[in-house]
């Protein structure tokens, strides 16, 4: 097993730590903002954060594949009763998995691959217009560096550590 370098001083790090922070506020806000715009545009269909996940991911890159249950769901899969709850419905159907007799596969319905197209139609037209003063350099900027946030926080081995000696609990 890897083992991560020790973690500095907690003083030697604040401004760092301070300018990660004001990173995740902002994206926090973000996250809140895209949550209230979708909710506007999409309409009853495709309210739902979850709901727009999971017909997103059941359609799959090609728009038309099949996916497991636990891939297509995603964090649905994780609520309790969420995976069982978004299987039924006119948007999205379980088939059977000719590789796993009891994974089923989740897939978009007629109505659902059209409700996506729409969706994914809406999202062009709405992010050309909210991105118009941002370069293609500046967009890939931004989304290398919210990669790599979001990178270091699936190292649980560097944030886990960290609350082992944390008074919160």
């Amino acid at each position: 097993m890897a083992r991560c370098a020790p973690v500095p001083p907690a003083a030697a790090q604040a401004p760092r730590a301070r300018e990660l922070r004001a990173v995740v506020d902002e994206t926090i806000a973000l996250f809140h903002r895209l949550r209230w715009v979708a909710e506007q545009i999409y309409g009853d269909e495709g309210r739902s954060t979850a709901r727009r996940g999971i017909l997103r991911g059941s359609c799959g890159t090609a728009r038309r594949r099949a996916r497991t249950g636990a891939h297509a769901l995603g964090h649905a899969a994780a609520r309790p009763g969420g995976r069982h709850r978004a299987g039924r419905g006119p948007l999205v159907e379980l088939i059977p998995n000719p590789r796993h007799r009891r994974s089923r596969l989740v897939r978009a319905t007629a109505r659902g691959q059209a409700l996506v197209l729409r969706m994914d139609d809406t999202d062009d037209r709405v992010l050309i217009a909210v991105g118009t003063d941002l370069s293609t350099r500046e967009l890939e900027i931004h989304r290398a560096h919210a990669g790599d946030s979001a990178q270091g926080f699936e190292l649980g081995t560097r944030w886990r550590r960290v609350l082992a000696t944390a008074q919160l609990r």
